[in-house]
């Protein structure tokens, strides 16, 4: 009897432990926030059953109202119907019909300010900027009072001193003043303070979407990155330009590959506006497709399985190819790496090998919706990768097209 009762506990101290790793799981993992639209109750797809409580009485009534649902709810989410998890919000808006672009495009971007990618010596002395405390990664926005706007206006400007220059810069996020000495260097005469610094970049992505009813696109899927110190540049002014696809270097474990690709015109296709951690977003100067679009997907609609990528491997137009998501990752803390893919289709390995650098910003659809977009490639397997979810960077996009409003606005008053 005694070893029964052992075994009956034992069995109920497991199951405890379990619930309780299961809870600890989706507590964590489960957004606080989930968008839908119309009168559509929340599903959630987990591989434990989850359900939201719909039995308050302002839900159950706005549920059963015929008017469009814009106001905000609070559901409990219930592990098998009866645990409580945790309560989140719901808010329901017009679901989004964006066209779904898949080609390539060019960016170029001038800095808000001079990134510092390295410190070097001067004619043997220590770099004056070392000394003072600047660091790789640091954004130089002005010296001497002289707002910098590209490389060679920190040098200009450090001429305008007659002792010690000033540098005024950010890092993460923090603006501060830091006081240097310049020194002459015997090979030009000219005072240096042992910086290197990149104030513009270019390169090739691949456009995601295109948002017909606000005239604005989203790009990339994660931030353009200065090569050197591997954080976001900051966007001053930035151009979309057409791109064509001439040739592809296929990836293999260790190498990433890429697309190789050349502009075909100066005259930009849109602006830029913002480089983001979820992507670059702007504005069009015309509409890239005539198609009229498709649904975007929420997060919680994605599901695990057979979807399609659409991307351009030659020339500048977009085929579809398919693909397999293999997981999902609904965690709030982690905005770009949402899935991972698998490239399952044979032409596109064959040729590419499967995920190559220039790809990012391909759109991800499954069930004829925008689900997400590819954003990176695992190094040892080309084949798999992350995606985004579109709901994501649309949210950042609207962000974005909120502040540049807001900023016009007060420029007019």
């Amino acid at each position: 009897m005694r070893k029964i009762f052992n075994a009956a506990y034992g069995t109920l101290v497991c199951f405890v432990l379990l619930l309780c790793v299961v809870f600890g799981f989706y507590y964590t993992q489960l957004p606080d926030k989930f968008y839908l639209s119309g009168t559509a109750p929340l599903n959630i797809r987990t591989f434990f059953n989850i359900t939201a409580d719909y039995s308050s009485d302002d839900v159950l009534q706005a549920l059963s109202s015929s008017d469009e649902i814009t106001a905000e709810e609070m559901v409990e989410l219930k592990l098998f119907g009866m645990i409580p998890i945790k309560e989140v919000r719901l808010e329901r808006i017009d679901r989004p019909v964006l066209v779904p672009c898949g080609t390539p495009f060019g960016i170029k971007i001038r800095t808000d300010g001079a990134i510092v990618t390295g410190l070097g010596d001067i004619d043997g002395s220590p770099s004056p900027a070392r000394l003072a405390g600047i660091r790789t990664g640091d954004i130089i926005v002005a010296v001497n009072g002289v707002l910098i706007e590209q490389s060679s206006d920190i040098t200009d400007a450090v001429q305008l001193g007659t002792g010690a220059a000033i540098v005024d810069l950010i890092r993460d996020d923090t603006e501060m003043s830091l006081s240097l000495n310049p020194i002459k260097s015997g090979r030009d005469n000219l005072y240096r303070i042992g910086v290197w610094v990149r104030a513009s970049s270019a390169g090739i992505g691949t456009m995601t979407f295109y948002d017909p009813a606000r005239g604005t696109f989203g790009g990339l899927g994660h931030g353009v990155c200065d090569v050197d110190t591997g954080k976001i540049l900051p966007l001053s002014s930035g151009e979309a330009v057409s791109v064509t696809i001439s040739g592809i270097v296929k990836g293999r474990p260790g190498d990433p590959g890429e697309l190789s690709g050349s502009f075909l015109s100066r005259a930009p296709i849109g602006i830029i506006e913002r480089n983001t951690e979820l992507g670059v977003f702007g504005t069009m100067n015309y509409a890239p497709s005539l198609d009229s679009g498709i649904p975007m997907a929420f997060k919680q609609e994605v599901t695990t399985g057979h979807a399609t990528i659409l991307t351009t491997i030659g020339g500048s137009s977009a085929r579809e190819y398919d693909i397999s998501i293999e997981r999902l990752d609904f965690n709030e803390n982690n905005q770009v790496k949402n899935m991972v893919i698998r490239i399952t289709d044979e032409e596109l390995i064959s040729k590419t090998g499967g995920i190559v650098q220039g790809m990012s910003g391909s759109p991800i659809l499954q069930n004829d919706m925008l689900v997400g977009a590819v954003t990176h490639v695992f190094v040892n397997d080309n084949t798999r990768g992350y995606a985004i979810f579109a709901e994501n960077m649309y949210r950042k996009m609207a962000e974005c097209t909120e502040i540049e409003q807001s900023v016009h606005l007060n420029e007019a008053a």
